[in-house]
């Protein structure tokens, strides 16, 4: 896969807004090919409404997020840190107190 040199102007791309389980996630996406660049945003009080199973590789940008595993695992994490997971590696879903955002990238790569 080649992507050229490409400059991503967040405020002119459209917002995607999701109900969770709790509180909402509002997502901007760009695809290219096999590769997926989001900003994603939970609400104060969201907790996702599905387990899942992709892997990605996640950055905090703002706030901080838990990242549930379906064993009971719990992962803490706060502005400037990262989880990496591959395809079907884990089943996971996030939450957060105070609100967050997330760049999330996505892709073959991670199969």
């Amino acid at each position: 896969m080649e992507i050229p040199f490409t400059v991503i102007d967040w405020s002119s791309i459209p917002k995607i807004e999701n109900q969770g389980e709790a509180g909402k996630s509002v997502q901007q996406s760009i695809q290219f090919q096999d590769l997926k660049v989001r900003v994603v945003e939970y609400s104060p009080g969201y907790f996702a409404n599905h387990w899942c199973q992709k892997g990605h590789v996640v950055y905090c940008l703002e706030g901080s997020f838990e990242s549930h595993m379906e064993n009971g695992e719990k992962f803490y994490l706060t502005k400037g840190m990262t989880y990496v997971v591959s395809d079907q590696m884990s089943s996971h879903r996030s939450s957060t107190v105070e609100g967050a955002k997330l760049l999330i990238i996505d892709g073959g790569f991670l199969k």
